[in-house]
């Protein structure tokens, strides 16, 4: 038996129409994960999930408004409707503010405090009543170096980040008696639509460059793999870990 392979599972990734969230939900069903990607854009969903069916993986959108517990909750119940029951969930949703700390406007701090960590929290919680009742589950946290290492004009989000890093192990400790592993990745700059912008700027990728031992920015891929591998019976025995998948950056 294939430890890494996921037929039968139910796996829900958050935020799952671009970047690393698209990547995820697409290695998931290659694994053989049916996926369900919460979206709040209901259209751009049904396009990604119509071009994952075309590959062969059993794919639904569902809507999903991570800064509403309502609609939390009512995506988590429409995945087992529409999949059957929950066993996988993908924390990808998430998004960052940039500004210097001195210049940090309250509606952004709240934004991405609700966004990065309420979120993720509520859609944990409410997947983690499903998978309690089936005393099983993996939850998968798309956290960042960013939560180890300062980054300039990025205060805010380097501290929902490191939040995630400390709920994973948190709601590790916790849920294990109902043998829910919560684990989570940190990539370090990953090349997506939201990266773009940096990384066609030289004089930034050449810094950026100069920061990862390895030398090489990520691709989305190089995040999802290792989602797949803590999703499966493969890291059976790892709970409250963070991966690293920063090329060395935090190493230095």
């Amino acid at each position: 038996m294939n430890p890494f392979a996921l037929k039968g599972e139910i796996a829900l990734v958050t935020g799952a129409t671009r970047g690393i969230g698209r990547a995820c939900a697409k290695a998931l069903g290659e694994a053989g994960a049916a996926v369900a990607l919460g979206c709040r854009d209901m259209q751009a969903g049904a396009d990604e999930a119509q071009a994952l069916r075309d590959a062969g993986i059993n794919a639904v959108a569902v809507q999903m408004d991570m800064m509403s517990i309502e609609s939390i909750e009512q995506a988590v119940s429409m995945v087992e409707t529409e999949l059957g029951p929950l066993s996988v969930l993908v924390n990808n949703a998430g998004h960052s503010r940039p500004a210097p700390a001195m210049e940090v406007k309250t509606g952004d701090y709240d934004a991405m405090f609700d966004l990065n960590v309420k979120g993720a929290f509520f859609a944990s919680q409410a997947a983690a009543r499903k998978m309690a009742t089936r005393g099983r589950g993996s939850i998968i946290n798309i956290a960042s170096q960013a939560g180890f290492v300062a980054l300039d004009g990025e205060s805010i989000y380097c501290m929902t980040k490191a939040a995630m890093i400390h709920m994973t192990q948190c709601l590790a400790v916790e849920w294990a008696q109902h043998h829910i592993r919560v684990n989570a990745v940190a990539p370090t700059f990953i090349r997506t639509d939201s990266t773009k912008g940096w990384l066609e700027n030289e004089a930034t990728r050449n810094s950026l460059l100069a920061r990862i031992p390895l030398r090489q920015i990520g691709e989305p891929e190089n995040v999802a793999e290792p989602v797949v591998f803590l999703a499966s019976n493969a890291a059976a025995m790892m709970t409250g870990a963070t991966l690293k998948i920063d090329g060395g950056w935090t190493a230095v």
